[in-house]
C-alpha cells in the first residue's frame, strides 16, 4: 500500500498549490484528480475567460489604432482564431502545472477520491494511506432551476467555452462578475448583449459608487442591462430563446439565440464520503476553524468547497495554511485582505471595506478619490476612464479600503492589498517614491487626497 504524509483531493489552485508546498516543506505527497490538473480555474474559468479577454483588448485596441496615429482598416475578429489561442493558453498552462507535478515528485492519482478514514483515501481500487487529508474539492455550476433551462443553447460558464460560432445574440442571466466578464467578452466580438438581472448591478464586494459607474457605462458599450427579471422561464421560439419574467406590470421577455445561465457556483462535496466521516457541512459546504481543520482529526478544507470567498487566490493561499498547519507550523488563515478583480471593460478591483460598509458601520472615515483622467500615464494610453478610490480611517490614517476601476486596476490593487494587510497609512502611500509616469502614480495621488490634496488634480 502506498503511504504519503498528505493525500490533497483536488488538483485546482488549493490542490496543486497545496501540494507543491507540502513538497517544499519536506512531505510525501499525493493528488487526487478526477478531470484536469488546474481544476475550474485554469481549464473553464480564470485562464480562459483572461485569455479572451486579452483577445478582446488587442481588438478594441486596434479599432483605435488610428486615433495613436497607426494606420489600420479592415480590422475584423475570427473567433475561431481566438478560441484556439484560449485553449493554446490553457494547454500550455495545464502542462507547466503537470511538471511542477513531477519535478516536486508528487504523485498524481487519477480518479475520483473517497475518503474511507482520515487516514485512509480509496481512488478508484486503489488505498492510499497518509497522515493527514486535505479537501480540495472545488465547486460546480448551478443552473437556475426554471423551466426551460435544459434546452439546447442554455449554457453553462462551462459551456460557453467551448462554443464554436459567434452567437449573434446573447441573454446572460445573473449580473455576478463571471456573467459581467463574458458580457464585456461577446458584445466587443459583436454579439448582441442583454443582461437580465433580479437587482440592480453592484459586483459586490467591490465599493458601491464604482459599481453604480460600471453599471451605467454598458449601455455606452452596447450592452442592455434590464433589472428586476425574477426569470421564470426559458423558451423556444423558433430560432431563438425567450427568457420571461413577471413586473408589477406585466410579463416581460427578452429574446436572444443563446442565454448564459451566470448564477454562480456550490461547493463540491459529494461522494467524497463526508457524512460517513461525521465532518460537518452547511449546504454543501465544509465548515473549518482558523486553522482549515474540520471537526474531524487530522483533516482540513481549502478553497470553494468550503463556500466561502470563491476566488483562485483565496483557495491557493488557504492550500498553504492548510499543509503548513498539517505538517505541525501553526498558522492561521487571516482574511482581512482579499482582493476582488473583474476583467470588464473597462477593469475593476477592490480590497478592503467599502464606502458604505464604513458609514453602515460607524466608523470614523475619510474617502478620496483620483480620476485617471488626470494620470499622465493613462493619458498617454488613451485608457482615461475611472477612478482609484480609498477609504482610510479618520483617526490614524490607516487605509481601510481601495477600490479602482480604469486601466490594469487588476494589478493596481496589490498596493493596496499590502496596505490593508499590513496597517498602512496613507500617508505610507503618499511618501513613497512611485516611478513616473506610470498608473500607480494615480494610487498615490489618492493618497495624498486624504492629506493635504493631490498634485494633479484641482480639488473643489
Amino acid at each position: 500500500m502506498d503511504e504519503r504524509d498528505i493525500v490533497i483531493i483536488g488538483g485546482g489552485p488549493a490542490g496543486y498549490v497545496a501540494a507543491i508546498h507540502a513538497s517544499h516543506l519536506g512531505a510525501k505527497v499525493a493528488v487526487v484528480e478526477k478531470d484536469k490538473l488546474g481544476g475550474t480555474c485554469l481549464n473553464r474559468g480564470c485562464i480562459p475567460t483572461k485569455a479572451l479577454a486579452r483577445s478582446v483588448e488587442v481588438l478594441l485596441e486596434a479599432r483605435t489604432a488610428n486615433d495613436f496615429g497607426i494606420e489600420a482598416s479592415n480590422v475584423k475578429a475570427s473567433f475561431s482564431k481566438i478560441m484556439a489561442r484560449k485553449n493554446d493558453v490553457v494547454g500550455q498552462l495545464v502542462s507547466s502545472v503537470e511538471q511542477l507535478m513531477k519535478g516536486n515528485k508528487i504523485r498524481v492519482c487519477r480518479g475520483a477520491g473517497r475518503i474511507l478514514s482520515p487516514h485512509l483515501v480509496k481512488v478508484n481500487d486503489e488505498e492510499i494511506a497518509t497522515r493527514k487529508v486535505v479537501i480540495a474539492s472545488g465547486s460546480q455550476s448551478t443552473p437556475l432551476p426554471v423551466p426551460g433551462g435544459d434546452l439546447p443553447g442554455v449554457l453553462t460558464t462551462d459551456d460557453i467555452l467551448e462554443l464554436t460560432e459567434l452567437p449573434e445574440s446573447l441573454v446572460v442571466i445573473g449580473g455576478s462578475y463571471v456573467g459581467v466578464e463574458f458580457a464585456c467578452i461577446f458584445n466587443a466580438l459583436g454579439t448582441k448583449v442583454t443582461i437580465v438581472k433580479r437587482r440592480p448591478l453592484r459586483l459586490e464586494p467591490i465599493d458601491e459608487e464604482i459599481g453604480r459607474r460600471f453599471a451605467q457605462s454598458l449601455p455606452g458599450q452596447g450592452i442592455e442591462v434590464r433589472i428586476g427579471a425574477a426569470v421564470k422561464a426559458i423558451k423556444s421560439k423558433g430560432p431563438v430563446l425567450r427568457v420571461v419574467w413577471d413586473t408589477p406590470e406585466g410579463e416581460q421577455t427578452v429574446d436572444g439565440q443563446m442565454v448564459l445561465m451566470a448564477t454562480g457556483r456550490a461547493p463540491y462535496s459529494g461522494c467524497l464520503g463526508l457524512s460517513e466521516l461525521g465532518i460537518q457541512t452547511e449546504r454543501g459546504a465544509i465548515k473549518v476553524n482558523e486553522y482549515l481543520e474540520t471537526n474531524v482529526k487530522d483533516v482540513y478544507a481549502v478553497g470553494d468547497v468550503l463556500g466561502k470567498h470563491m476566488l483562485a487566490h483565496v483557495a491557493s493561499y488557504e492550500g498553504e495554511i492548510a499543509v503548513e498547519n498539517a505538517l505541525g507550523h501553526p498558522r492561521r488563515a487571516d482574511y482581512r485582505a482579499v482582493p476582488s478583480c473583474i476583467f470588464a471593460q473597462p477593469e475593476i478591483a477592490g480590497v478592503g471595506i467599502t464606502e458604505k460598509e464604513a458609514s453602515d458601520s460607524k466608523i470614523p472615515h475619510k474617502v478620496s478619490k483620483f480620476p485617471f483622467r488626470a494620470c499622465g500615464r493613462a493619458v498617454a494610453l488613451g485608457e482615461t476612464t475611472g477612478m482609484v478610490k480609498m477609504i482610510c480611517s479618520a483617526d490614524d490614517g490607516k487605509v481601510l479600503g481601495m477600490h479602482i476601476m480604469g486601466p490594469h486596476a487588476s494589478d493596481l490593487i496589490a498596493e493596496g492589498t499590502l496596505a490593508v494587510r499590513l496597517g498602512l497609512t496613507a500617508k505610507d502611500i503618499a511618501h513613497t517614491i512611485h516611478a513616473h509616469p506610470t498608473l500607480a502614480e494615480a494610487v498615490r495621488e489618492t493618497a495624498m487626497g486624504q492629506l493635504e490634496g493631490a498634485i494633479h488634480f484641482l480639488r473643489v
